[in-house]
């Protein structure tokens, strides 16, 4: 339908022109692989006993060929997590003698599973993929071009889910094929711990110092699968860039700040998401001495608690996040539960990219947020028709006596926005990117690329807008297997060229010019240098800075 075709920024009342549209020169050029398409009715599928063997410091494996792409599903890289290594640190694999087959995933990490599809239209969008769920999750996936010594620039995917839910291949539109096909690099996603089984800080308890933070360094553990097996791959150890969306940007963030990833990815590109600070270590360690209260140990009994079933554990944890709601409070910790733990050890203490010493500080980044990180009109047509006052009303329990005050703001710097968009843009507001680039940006050595995504899909009456996850699939060149997220054809798989070919430059340079976008400048303070993706794509001088002022 024509309205949701339109380019969201300008509909909006805020062009280009009048935000000061930067300028640059285009600098690495991307240049896309050289290869002959096969026929339409030739084989597209080689799976055999001498086909796609690849060589690991644990053993050879065998995957297959799909579309010209070798892949490689559930490779380990660390040991099964249960029993005497739960809440320690990932362990190696035991070497296997003879060749291992990796052609379906790996387990995914414990998690709540009742009721994961429960939700019909968030069941229909995601189209979610899990498989087993199992302690034994510590696996990678693996899609490259060829076995060779070409050293191609590789890409690590980190799923999100919010340290608690989701894997790697939840959504088709993680999948590394495409990417790997368009620009010749080697695409991994992984599986790591979550919830309270990677995250629970028992230190105070007698547990491991690291167990707040064994989610994490079984991703640091990956890494350094990739450093020492990636070049059997086709891949360059040397260039490696880490990419994670909502949770998983999270995940990029913390990464970026733990000694222990030092050296061991050189670029980062954070979507919907990120974090400024660890998990707060009182509230953690107090926790942790809650966990083993409610699950009736003592403290040093953590040998028992590594053998209660994984499931029944997860509720004990989840009860006890309940009962430290009030500590929580005091605190001041805004959310609850199971992350990394600034403890100062294996994640840093004080705030992220505060150190321009610090190893993070030579690292590039991307930062993109959506338009409409969240909908609320999404399944509600009667929200479409709301007033501004009503807006102003249904902004109450969160931000109070401001409501009015913000929505006025937000209605001013989008003039043409309908009430529920002003809604919209409020709720997905980009407070928290602004303050990573800004963050970034003051370590003043690698630069730093902002993004908004603001494509509108076709669907659902065009009450989707550009939705928290939307932008996956342009990125990694999957909006024609993404349909429930942009309903395919040539409209968004014209952005998402542009979008993959840029992202491509930045994971081959460290810049993301010459893949079709605009030019766009690094980000500054000053300027607020933003790269609107859309149709028609521009680079604008922070246009909802104003509106983002009433929020303070």
């Amino acid at each position: 339908m024509k309205s949701s075709r339109r380019n969201f920024i300008q509909s909006l009342g805020i062009g280009a022109a009048s935000l000061g549209v930067a300028h640059q020169s285009t600098a690495h050029a991307y240049e896309p692989p050289k290869s002959s398409k096969p026929n339409a009715d030739d084989q597209i599928l080689f799976v055999g006993d001498s086909i796609a063997v690849a060589n690991t410091e644990y053993g050879k494996v065998r995957g297959f060929i799909l579309r010209g792409i070798h892949t490689f599903l559930g490779v380990p890289y660390g040991a099964d997590t249960s029993g005497k290594n739960r809440f320690m640190p990932p362990q190696k694999p035991a070497p296997w003698p003879e060749i291992r087959p990796a052609l379906w995933w790996g387990n995914t990490a414990p998690q709540i599973m009742e009721k994961r599809y429960a939700n019909t239209y968030a069941s229909f969008v995601d189209h979610w993929n899990y498989d087993d769920v199992s302690e034994d999750c510590l696996k990678i996936n693996v899609w490259t071009p060829a076995l060779d010594t070409q050293k191609r620039p590789v890409v690590v995917w980190l799923h999100g889910g919010g340290f608690v839910n989701g894997n790697g291949i939840e959504q088709d539109g993680y999948h590394g094929e495409n990417i790997s096909r368009l620009g010749n690099i080697v695409f991994c996603s992984l599986n790591h711990r979550l919830g309270s089984l990677g995250y629970s800080h028992l230190k105070a308890a007698g547990g491991y110092p690291a167990s707040g933070n064994v989610g994490n360094l079984d991703m640091v553990a990956a890494l350094e699968w990739v450093k020492n097996n990636i070049a059997n791959f086709g891949g360059d150890a040397s260039n490696v860039t880490i990419i994670g969306q909502s949770g998983g940007g999270s995940k990029v963030t913390t990464l970026m700040n733990m000694p222990a990833a030092k050296g061991l990815f050189h670029k980062a590109v954070v979507l919907s998401g990120g974090s400024l600070a660890g998990v707060n270590k009182e509230y953690a360690e107090k926790l942790g001495l809650k966990i083993m209260e409610e699950a009736g140990l003592k403290a040093g009994e953590i040998e028992k608690l590594q053998q209660i079933p994984w499931r029944e554990y997860i509720d004990i944890a989840d009860r006890a996040v309940v009962k430290m709601a009030d500590e929580a409070k005091r605190l001041n910790v805004q959310r609850g539960g199971f992350s990394p733990v600034a403890d100062g050890e294996y994640l840093n203490s004080s705030p992220f990219f505060s150190d321009a010493t610090h190893f993070s500080s030579d690292i590039p980044l991307i930062i993109c947020s959506t338009f409409n990180e969240q909908s609320p009109s999404r399944t509600d047509a009667t929200l479409e028709k709301l007033t501004l006052t009503d807006v102003k009303e249904r902004l109450k329990p969160r931000f109070g006596e401001k409501s009015g005050e913000i929505a006025d703001a937000y209605a001013r710097s989008f003039p043409k926005a309908r009430p529920i968009e002003i809604w919209s843009l409020i709720l997905s507001n980009r407070k928290n990117a602004v303050a990573i680039a800004d963050a970034k940006t003051s370590q003043r050595k690698a630069p730093v690329y902002l993004a908004w995504f603001g494509w509108q899909p076709p669907l659902f009456d065009g009450r989707m807008r550009a939705f928290h996850c939307d932008d996956i699939c342009f990125w990694f060149y999957n909006t024609d297997l993404m349909l429930t997220h942009t309903g395919g054809g040539k409209r968004p798989r014209a952005l998402s060229e542009k979008m993959a070919k840029s992202f491509l430059s930045f994971v081959k340079t460290g810049n993301p010019n010459g893949g079709g976008l605009p030019p766009w400048k690094s980000y500054t303070t000053q300027n607020g240098e933003t790269m609107i993706l859309d149709d028609t794509s521009a680079l604008v001088n922070d246009p909802d800075r104003d509106a983002r002022k009433s929020l303070a």
